[in-house]
């Protein structure tokens, strides 16, 4: 009877708090996510057509040439994506994995929540266990302070939780040095360079660091001839710049909120 009972506890413990599922495959997918504890296979992933990000063409060009040498084993570096919102850091990123992954890379993509950083390690250690080249992406990143920063940047280079040899980073970011810069916390310190210092040199830590810009009318056209030319729609550049004018911004993300709505009033889908 007390073996009964105590099976009863059992089962009841086992659906109030089920076992974690098993450990996904890294060999298998395209792309995985990490919200802490445990990697999952990303349930889709679909990248636009790396062709089709217009005004971006260094970027691109450095970031899938990075990244094909990751794929191949070589060496590579951690990569800071940063600059004004919605001129496609992340969108690259996503496509640029694609682009090496279609040519017979064996890249894969690790989307990682940026409010449990702590846990990088864990997920270090579970990447760790495979030769399989990985890209660690951690979108939108800032810290408020340097003290906040500092434990990303030992994991970067330096500490002894650093990241293994087949894996990168590919942070995005509105700020270019990541930290905010705070002109009253510099003429608070004992030595104010040194408070700069610090801020930059998570930074510093990334070999590689792309710059996004607001841009102009044309290469926003441009862009929304790229998005509305691959899902066959019609547009007028006139409308698509008012679009951008009543937002009061020029962007990627502009553009293609626009072809959304063009594609809804043609009776279409994307």
């Amino acid at each position: 009877m007390h073996e009964e009972v105590l099976a009863r506890i059992a089962d009841a413990l086992d659906r109030l708090a089920p076992p974690p599922p098993p450990p996904a495959d890294l060999e298998a997918h395209p792309a995985y996510v990490w919200r802490g504890h445990g990697l999952a296979p990303a349930r889709v992933f679909d990248p636009l057509p790396i062709g089709i990000l217009r005004g971006v063409d260094s970027q691109r060009e450095a970031l899938v040439g990075n990244l094909a040498r990751l794929s191949q084993g070589h060496a590579a570096q951690d990569v800071l994506l940063w600059g004004a919102r919605g001129t496609g850091k992340s969108a690259l990123v996503k496509s640029a994995v694609a682009a090496v992954q279609a040519e017979g890379g064996r890249l894969a993509l690790v989307e990682a929540v940026t409010t449990q950083l702590d846990t990088l390690p864990e997920l270090f250690a579970l990447l760790g266990t495979t030769d399989r080249p990985f890209a660690i992406f951690l979108d939108d990143l800032g810290f408020d302070g340097v003290g906040d920063a500092r434990a990303l940047r030992s994991l970067l280079q330096g500490g002894a939780e650093a990241r293994p040899d087949n894996a990168r980073l590919l942070v995005t970011s509105n700020r270019r040095h990541l930290v905010t810069r705070d002109i009253a916390e510099q003429a608070s310190a004992i030595n104010p360079r040194d408070s700069v210092d610090d801020g930059l040199a998570l930074a510093d830590r990334f070999g590689l660091s792309l710059g996004f810009h607001a841009v102009d009318q044309d290469t926003y056209v441009d862009i929304v001839r790229g998005y509305a030319e691959t899902h066959g729609l019609s547009f007028d550049p006139a409308e698509a710049i008012g679009w951008a004018t009543r937002r009061g911004s020029r962007s990627g993300r502009v553009a293609w909120q626009y072809v959304i709505d063009l594609a809804g009033r043609s009776g279409r889908n994307l």
